[in-house]
């Protein structure tokens, strides 16, 4: 098996959501909102979705806006990891000083 850099492993799914739980140890719960428009009756539908995320350096806490990749499956619920922690306005607030075996 040859050494691929993350760029050379294709795109990967992204979503920014909240954290609504870190009690867990290197996990986090983000509430992930989706937005669309019925097909039959053409109103605006907001779904959530709660997603398990990998925070290997425990430095999201609840109320944060984050951004999470889609990776490997680490456990039975948790398929995501930490990208980095945003401002409210959207910029980057900082980013996960550990690297993460994916």
């Amino acid at each position: 098996m040859s050494q691929t850099s993350i760029e050379e492993r294709g795109h990967r799914k992204e979503r920014i959501g909240e954290v609504v739980s870190n009690k867990m140890e290197k996990t986090i719960v983000v509430k992930v909102e989706r937005r669309y428009r019925h097909p039959q009756y053409r109103k605006v539908v907001t779904s959530f979705k709660k997603l398990y995320a990998h925070d290997e350096t425990k430095q999201a806490q609840v109320g944060d806006l984050v951004r999470i990749q889609e990776t490997r499956p680490l456990s039975k619920l948790k398929a995501w990891r930490l990208v980095d922690v945003l401002n409210p306005d959207g910029s980057i607030k900082s980013q996960p000083e550990g690297s993460v075996k994916n």
